[in-house]
């Protein structure tokens, strides 16, 4: 049976991204799939490295629980699912962080002649669904499509997953009730 993480990265219990969280782990539960959620602001994860943890960094150790833990997490998904919103154009750096300090080199990938090698190869697709109050096709043509080109197309490639998928619901600070809720049930739908 595959096995889901989902990186949930929103402080509010009470927003959109939330709901997306709970449309995406209905959708999940009713078809039988096993997941994990790994709450970013929820289990008080620190996304800045110390001078302490920097210098493990060639070593690829740790000095952080929760970084153990969410590698461990890592290594037995089959599928991974980010939820976040977009600020200022591009993850918000509770996100960037946890790429930053979980994605440790020898673990998630290797230095080579020509750049890196991924090694979350065990990981056979990425979804990152996203909500802005940008339109998101003002955040591909004029913002630099940074979730898109940097995050999903680049660095989890990088990382090693095979499939990459990004969608983003923008404009949310005008969508009505209805839409909301429309794109919540296709969403648990098709997840």
């Amino acid at each position: 049976m595959k096995n889901t993480l989902i990186i949930y990265c929103h402080p509010y219990s009470k927003s959109f991204n939330h709901a997306v969280l709970e449309a995406i782990r209905h959708g999940l539960a009713k078809k039988g799939v096993n997941y994990q959620v790994i709450d970013l602001y929820a289990e008080k994860f620190i996304p800045a490295y110390t001078k302490e943890e920097l210098a493990l960094f060639n070593s690829g150790e740790t000095l952080d629980p929760l970084v153990s833990r969410y590698q461990q997490m890592l290594k037995k998904a089959d599928q991974i699912i980010f939820i976040t919103p977009v600020w200022w154009n591009s993850l918000p750096g509770m996100l960037k962080g946890f790429i930053d300090k979980v994605m440790k080199k020898k673990f998630a990938y290797l230095p080579t002649k020509t750049g890196i090698a991924g090694r979350l190869t065990n990981l056979e697709s990425a979804k990152v669904f996203t909500t802005s109050t940008s339109p998101t096709w003002y955040l591909k043509l004029f913002c630099g499509n940074a979730i898109n080109r940097t995050f999903v197309k680049t660095t989890l490639k990088q990382l090693g997953v095979k499939k990459t998928v990004w969608q983003n619901f923008g404009r949310i600070d005008i969508k009505t009730m209805a839409q909301r809720k429309d794109y919540l049930d296709k969403l648990a739908k098709r997840i």
